[in-house]
């Protein structure tokens, strides 16, 4: 991303971590569920077909069987990562819904247009948003309409977040709705305890430095 459009929100994966954001009931009271967020469930199908849509994303980049195995090497934890995104956005939604923001297209549009001109093109925004944030190019829109959200959510709450109270406020509000959404995740993905801090190495786009007045995203 441009310098000059890298954004306010600046939250890291240790930020992330340290948020008592979401809990594991550590149960099988969902059979056939990854996590249940509220009253939306993220079946272990739909999981694994966004992490097949990843790898399959993945090998068409790299033709290359060694460069190939390379990334798989890399992204080893991509399966738990990319339910943590796919649970930390349904989060998000909610916390947005709540407070009165929503997202347009026309401003998926504009924003998905700017950043592909600081990319260099929309292959180039594919292929940076894929290796860095593990989102495949179908579901770019999706990861960009949540960063708009993270960055409205941010304005509604009045955070500012350059500051460690605006930071503290906009994780606050987050870890409200997670409890108020009583998240229960799958023993065989893990748990979330944050006090063991595994995953702070765990990265998100909507986590990351965008555009002004944006939000920072972590990666997985």
């Amino acid at each position: 991303m441009h310098r000059r459009r890298r954004s306010a929100l600046v939250l890291s994966a240790a930020a992330l971590v340290a948020a008592p954001l979401l809990t594991a009931c550590g149960n099988d009271a969902h059979p056939g569920a990854a996590a249940v967020v509220g009253d939306q469930r993220i079946t272990v199908a739909q999981l694994e077909n966004r992490v097949n849509e990843v790898r399959s994303a993945q090998r068409d980049a790299l033709p290359d069987d060694k460069q190939y195995e390379q990334v798989i090497a890399k992204t080893g934890g991509l399966t738990r990562s990319t339910l943590h995104t796919m649970v930390l956005d349904k989060v998000l939604h909610r916390a947005a819904r709540d407070a009165g923001v929503s997202v347009t297209r026309k401003e998926i549009q504009t924003m998905r247009g700017q950043l592909e001109q600081q990319a260099g093109g929309r292959k180039a925004l594919e292929a940076g948003w894929l290796q860095q944030y593990s989102v495949a190019p179908k579901h770019l829109d999706d990861s960009i309409r949540t960063e708009i959200e993270a960055q409205k959510l941010a304005r509604e709450l009045g955070a500012d977040m350059n500051a460690q109270d605006g930071q503290n406020a906009f994780w606050a509000t987050l870890s409200k709705t997670s409890k108020k959404l009583d998240v229960d995740l799958n023993p065989r993905y893990g748990t979330w305890d944050v006090k063991t801090s595994k995953r702070a190495d765990l990265r998100t786009p909507w986590v990351r430095e965008v555009s002004g007045g944006g939000t920072a995203r972590a990666a997985a």
